[in-house]
């Protein structure tokens, strides 16, 4: 397991979220992780 920390733009503003993935993810499937994340967290 990696720890990736990664910025992702949503709604005009940066926010930073901590993804916890296995080593073989692709940097695509970890970037949609955060930006799931963030949806999950600011879209409410």
């Amino acid at each position: 397991m990696y720890k990736y920390i990664i910025n992702v733009l949503f709604k005009g503003k940066i926010y930073q979220t901590n993804v916890i993935a296995n080593k073989n993810k692709s940097e695509e499937e970890v970037y949609q992780i955060a930006k799931e994340q963030i949806l999950k967290q600011w879209a409410g």
